[in-house]
């Protein structure tokens, strides 16, 4: 169950209310399939003061995006890419931009 996505990656969303938006993602979360990332998807929560949050009220936060919905931009090109893999000769599995054929990783 292995996601081509990672932490820091920079994706563009495909769907939904946030298409065309491009953001960094914060965390990914395999076993749902879902990625956050920062400033996409923002949802308003009603929360009670806490240690957390001490004010309380209504908070701001990203709620995830399912991986489907974004595509990853390779940082060499610029553009929106699939993701291959690749094994070099030192033996090490890398991910490749399908567009440029330069290494992600």
């Amino acid at each position: 169950m292995g996601l081509s996505i990672k932490k820091d990656d920079t994706i563009i969303v495909l769907a939904g209310k946030e298409k065309n938006k491009r953001g960094r993602v914060l965390s990914v979360y395999p076993l749902k399939e879902q990625v956050l990332v920062e400033k996409i998807n923002v949802i308003k929560r009603h929360m009670k003061p806490s240690r957390k949050y001490a004010q309380g009220g209504i908070i701001e936060k990203e709620a995830p995006l399912k991986v489907s919905n974004v595509m990853l931009i390779c940082p060499k090109c610029s553009k929106p890419t699939r993701i291959g893999n690749t094994v070099l000769q030192t033996g090490k599995k890398v991910r490749v931009c399908k567009k440029c054929r330069e290494v992600m990783d």
